[in-house]
């Protein structure tokens, strides 16, 4: 059973959420919060396995209380909930350790997959968008040292995260190394691990902190 909270000021919008959770085999929601104080203290009373999290909410806001709820070890995963007009949120939600994110509009059979992949570890941020938001939003000046995580990294390792954060899948991985599959899963895995990041949305930040991969 996926456990869900739902966190967003409007109480219509939490109850069509909570509907629509509530009569998908799989899920249950667990909570409701109206703000993002109130997300982060449910968090830790509930551990539910993803928190729909709205951006704009009174008081502390979506983009702080995913920084909170992330940066104090929990297992949960946060999909952001966004807007068409609220695309700059998109990337400070990522850096604050979301999982992806999602559009409001989005059909019920996309929301309830978005969630099922951001519960198994997965994100929701298709690879040419990933590219995009990082091309917009990562306007950083290059590193001036290693991140020392990167020396734990094998030269293969290294490729397969360079690759990661130019968007590519792990069946285009596979094919530039003339690698099986689920080789490349292991070594994803094995990435994600040594430089401990939650997913692979996560990885890419990493890559483009370290300047592997710079905005075109």
């Amino acid at each position: 059973m996926t456990t869900v909270l739902i966190a967003d000021d409007q109480p219509l919008q939490r109850m069509g959420f909570k509907m629509l959770l509530d009569g998908t085999s799989g899920m249950t929601v667990v909570g409701e919060a109206s703000s993002g104080a109130e997300a982060v203290r449910m968090v830790d009373q509930s551990r539910p396995d993803v928190v729909l999290m709205d951006v704009r909410m009174p008081g502390m806001d979506g983009i702080e209380a995913t920084r909170r709820i992330t940066a104090g070890g929990s297992r949960t995963r946060i999909l952001i909930l966004t807007t068409f007009d609220l695309d700059e949120y998109v990337y400070a939600g990522l850096r604050a350790g979301a999982s992806g994110f999602l559009l409001k509009d989005a059909r019920p059979d996309e929301l309830i997959a978005a969630i099922r992949a951001v519960a198994a570890g997965d994100s929701v941020v298709a690879p040419s968008l990933t590219r995009k938001l990082m091309d917009a939003y990562l306007q950083e000046p290059a590193p001036t040292s290693e991140d020392p995580r990167l020396s734990t990294l094998s030269e293969r390792e290294r490729e397969v995260l360079e690759a990661i954060g130019q968007g590519a899948t792990n069946t285009e991985i596979a094919e530039r190394f003339t690698l099986t599959e689920s080789t490349v899963k292991k070594h994803v895995g094995r990435v994600l691990s040594k430089i401990g990041a939650r997913d692979r949305i996560q990885a890419v930040i990493f890559a483009y902190d370290n300047g592997l991969v710079r905005p075109r």
